[in-house]
């Protein structure tokens, strides 16, 4: 299986010192909101000033809903962004929707799929997938968050803090991607989930946080901690 984009991604940040101590904790990643009405949501030029502290081998993922191609491009590469996160709904004609063909139309960046489970367990993921792959080109990496209601807005569709159902992920058939799990991840469940579910990355934004929008220096130390210790990087 192909190398992940990233092993530990600390997500929701928005401000040059969150970045920072993403960065000195040992994270490989860094992740900024750009989805209306989220909590964590960044403008531009909160996201430039934050991205520009980050060294080079620590990726700026940006996340964004239902968004057409061309505003996510123009956004990407005014705040320099080298990875998009997708994490709109698979399918439906609501606002917040990221369809298969947006992949295609990301030239030059690292797409990153979220995808959540259902009663199913990835049957849509799966479907989602093959029909990028289909309009041109499929996801780089995946991520699995909790499950949201099929109707839920952009702002609600992530950073809940509810988990996934680790034991139906373990029992997902293996898929050709790289795999990482998000959804109330906290440095005190972090390992025993990569365990349970057997994946190669991990990503938390609420499960780090003295509150919203800011982080807590010591959560973040030990997520990473932990995380690397369990996947062994």
């Amino acid at each position: 299986m192909a190398t992940p984009l990233f092993h530990v991604k600390i997500c929701g940040v928005t401000s040059v010192t969150d970045a920072r101590l993403a960065v000195d904790a040992g994270a490989d990643a860094v992740g900024f909101n750009f989805v209306e009405g989220s909590l964590r949501e960044v403008t531009a030029a909160e996201a430039r000033r934050a991205i520009a502290i980050l060294p080079y081998d620590v990726l700026a993922v940006g996340v964004f809903a239902g968004m057409p191609a061309d505003e996510i491009l123009a956004i990407a590469k005014k705040v320099k962004l080298r990875a998009i996160q997708l994490h709109g709904h698979l399918d439906g004609d609501g606002p917040a929707v990221d369809p298969p063909s947006r992949c295609a139309e990301l030239v030059g960046l690292s797409v990153i799929r979220a995808v959540r489970m259902a009663k199913d367990g990835l049957a849509a993921a799966r479907a989602w997938i093959a029909a990028a792959r289909a309009a041109g080109r499929g996801p780089d990496m995946l991520i699995v968050d909790a499950s949201v209601a099929s109707t839920a807005l952009g702002g609600t569709l992530g950073g809940t803090g509810s988990l996934v159902d680790w034991k139906a992920l373990s029992r997902e058939p293996p898929l050709d991607i790289p795999l990482a799990l998000a959804g109330g991840l906290t440095p005190d469940n972090v390992a025993e989930a990569i365990a349970e579910t057997g994946v190669q990355a991990v990503d938390t934004a609420s499960g780090v946080e003295a509150f919203p929008r800011m982080k807590d220096t010591a959560k973040v130390v030990a997520f990473v901690d932990a995380a690397r210790a369990a996947l062994g990087v």
